[in-house]
């Protein structure tokens, strides 16, 4: 279905994951089991933090916000996969279509900066204990918490600007599971230099660079801060505090490499996907069992409250 003029196009067709009708009830029970895998996991860590006072930290606070934003994460982009499974419906109405853009990137540019907040957590916890309550007090955890959220939501509006100015789109067929912007640069005939540009200098000055600096520097420290510990138990329990951190981070970074820092010649929809649906899928799943599985305080708190559940009934 070509289209000459933004005015002319009322909704964009959503291919999804696979056009192979064979692998569609496949495609659909895949996706739930994530979807519910992903929201339980995460929602048990959330309530896990707010019913157990051994949790109650800044590291933790700020888990239960990352939480939070993989479940929003997952469910503005997953949950058109399971309605038009169910419906048969595959269009998304154009504003509908820029809305879900908007808050996936929304939701994406915080999570990063939420990471990087847990990395300045780590960071004074391990280089400057003595003054740790002081610096990462509950004021300072909810304003950077809300920092974080705010600059999310507001560094993404010049994308969807300079989106919202396209003239004309070659197709309203998005191959993909949900209108990002990869795709829908890809699909538009108008000139996207502008659009190109900003999201490199956002990019390089606010989105994506400063807070891998950050996290990258705050690393560096703890690690010296790491070797300079005298005892080998020492030097262990330390960086055991930050590995569930260190692995999070190093699992999201490549999986936004992968998919946005391709080589031009290997860069396609169909491959494009399958990394998006990495970041967007597998990443959110893995959180709570690297944060449980890696983490003696949360093991802990599963063991104090299934004891304190066996004692009331």
């Amino acid at each position: 279905m070509t289209q000459t003029n933004q005015t002319a196009i009322k909704y964009f067709i959503i291919k999804g994951i696979s056009e192979i009708p064979e692998l569609q009830t496949l495609m659909f029970f895949l996706v739930l089991v994530i979807y519910l895998i992903t929201v339980g996991g995460n929602l048990a860590i959330l309530l896990l933090a707010c019913l157990d006072v051994h949790l109650h930290t800044p590291m933790y606070f700020f888990l239960g916000n990352l939480s939070i934003l993989d479940v929003f994460c997952l469910t503005i982009t997953l949950h058109k996969i399971l309605i038009s499974f169910i419906s048969g419906n595959k269009t998304v109405p154009f504003t509908g279509c820029m809305s879900q853009m908007y808050i996936f990137s929304s939701l994406t540019c915080s999570e990063l900066l939420i990471l990087t907040a847990m990395s300045y957590d780590r960071y004074v916890a391990i280089c400057n204990p003595f003054h740790y309550h002081m610096a990462m007090n509950s004021r300072v955890c909810i304003l950077l918490a809300v920092a974080c959220w705010i600059l999310g939501f507001v560094e993404v509006i010049p994308h969807m600007w300079a989106i919202s100015h396209f003239s004309c789109y070659k197709s309203n067929e998005i191959n993909h599971y949900f209108c990002d912007i990869l795709p829908i640069m890809k699909l538009t005939c108008s000139d996207t230099t502008v659009l190109k540009l900003i999201i490199f200098v956002e990019g390089l000055l606010l989105v994506s660079f400063p807070p891998f600096l950050l996290t990258f520097v705050s690393y560096v420290f703890i690690i010296m801060s790491i070797l300079k510990i005298r005892t080998s138990s020492g030097r262990k329990k330390a960086f055991y505090t930050c590995s569930s951190h260190l692995t999070v981070v190093g699992v999201l970074y490549l999986s936004l490499v992968c998919q946005y820092l391709r080589p031009t010649s290997t860069d396609t929809l169909d491959s494009n996907k399958l990394f998006s649906l990495f970041n967007t899928a597998a990443v959110p799943v893995l959180n709570p069992f690297i944060y449980s599985l890696k983490n003696k305080d949360v093991k802990s708190a599963v063991k104090r409250q299934l004891r304190w559940f066996k004692v009331f009934h």
